[in-house]
């Protein structure tokens, strides 16, 4: 097998439904098999609901971005210039990094790396100091992932998952 090229590109609201239904899947694939049947019903049902996750895209303050892998969509990555900043961030300027996920048939192939290199040179385009997140603290994974790219790990917070509180925690990483 030929390996395909990694593509990312900035997607508009012409997008809105593929990244909503791709939100969707990426969320439950990753986190279905670690909880309650209930807990991922009653979250995809309220918070993180087809309509939501399409209104975000193209918002103000959001920057959303789509990996293909040749012609195939491998992932995505949703950039959030909010002004809620973790206290420890606050004071700075910095965009969160609050969603980047790969499909289970892309990971392992550099498609959550090349989405990672994105949103960080789009964030020192913006001219932020730094680029944070949050992440499951059973995401193993995904925090060495992280830590590879230059993240290190600076607080944590609450992430409410149906009924379930779940920690999540807060890396960074400076620009």
């Amino acid at each position: 097998m030929e390996n395909a090229t990694i593509r990312i590109s900035v997607a508009g609201k012409e997008s809105a439904e593929l990244i909503a239904e791709l939100s969707r899947r990426t969320f439950y694939d990753t986190f279905a098999p670690y909880n309650t049947p209930e807990n991922m019903d009653q979250f995809l049902q309220t918070q993180f609901t087809m309509e939501q996750l399409m209104e975000e895209v193209g918002a103000p303050r959001n920057t959303f971005l789509l990996a293909w892998l040749g012609e195939e969509v491998a992932g995505y990555a949703r950039l959030y210039e909010g002004s809620e900043l973790p206290h420890e961030l606050s004071g700075t300027t910095a965009i969160e990094i609050s969603r980047i996920y790969a499909t289970q048939e892309a990971i392992g192939k550099g498609v959550g790396k090349a989405l990672m290199e994105a949103c960080i040179e789009i964030a020192r385009e913006k001219g932020t100091t730094w680029i944070w997140l949050a992440v499951w603290e059973h995401n193993g994974r995904a925090i060495a992932f992280y830590e590879k790219m230059g993240f290190e790990i600076f607080g944590k917070h609450i992430f409410v998952l149906g009924q379930d509180l779940q920690n999540d925690w807060e890396m960074k990483k400076r620009l």
